[in-house]
C-alpha cells in the first residue's frame, strides 16, 4: 500500500470552500479510481490561512499512476478545487506503507 501526500491552502475567511468542494467533487473521483483505498482531509491554521493536508491510500504505485497519467508525482488538480485555495502543492509526495495499525476502538 502507499500514501499519496499533498497540501493546499486557503485564505481564512475562505476556509470551508475546499473541504466543501472536496467531499462534493473530489471524493467521488477518487472512490471511482481503481486502486483507491480511502484517504484524509485534514486542516491546521497557519498564520492568516488554513492549509489542508490531503492523505489518500493507494493498492499500488501502478493505481497511482492510472489516476495521475504517466508522471505519479503530479497533483491532480481541477479548475473547480483551484479556485478555492490561494497556494496548493504543484507536486505530491508517495510512501511506502511499512506498517498498517488500527486503533483499540
Amino acid at each position: 500500500m502507499f500514501i499519496r501526500e499533498w497540501r493546499g491552502r486557503a485564505k481564512q475567511s475562505q476556509a470551508t470552500r475546499y473541504p466543501e468542494y472536496f467531499r462534493k467533487e473530489v471524493v467521488a473521483q477518487l472512490r471511482s479510481a481503481p486502486g483507491f483505498q480511502g484517504g484524509y482531509l485534514s486542516q491546521r491554521e497557519v498564520g492568516d490561512q488554513v492549509e489542508f493536508l490531503v492523505l489518500t491510500r493507494w493498492k499500488s504505485m501502478e493505481a497511482i499512476r492510472q489516476f495521475t497519467g504517466s508522471v505519479a508525482e503530479h497533483a491532480v488538480i481541477d479548475p473547480g478545487a483551484m479556485a478555492t485555495l490561494v497556494a496548493y502543492d504543484q507536486t505530491v509526495r508517495h510512501y511506502e506503507v511499512l506498517e498498517d495499525m488500527h486503533g483499540a476502538g
